[in-house]
């Protein structure tokens, strides 16, 4: 998408942000950008330590035998047992 900018492209693009918000609210502008980068980093570990938490805390499922005393299917057989009957 940019992969045919060159240098002289970006200062064009440089001055025309710099007429269009003016030199007194750019720095305002880029303070507030960085806040809100800080926020999204912090939100964003907060999920993943949220989501390590919850996976820690899950207890792993045991599958279940069924009430004629077969195993569940795709599940092999306790040996000596027979499964025909």
């Amino acid at each position: 998408m940019f992969a045919g900018l060159n240098g002289w492209h970006l200062v064009i693009l440089l001055a025309v942000i710099l007429l269009l918000f003016g030199a007194a609210k750019l720095p305002a502008l880029a303070k507030s950008m960085g806040q809100s980068a800080r926020v999204f980093k912090g939100e964003m570990k907060a999920m993943k330590e949220e989501d390590a938490a919850a996976q820690a805390n899950a207890a792993p499922a045991v599958p279940a035998e069924t009430t004629d005393g077969s195993t569940a299917p795709g599940q092999n057989p306790a040996p000596g047992t027979d499964r025909a009957s």
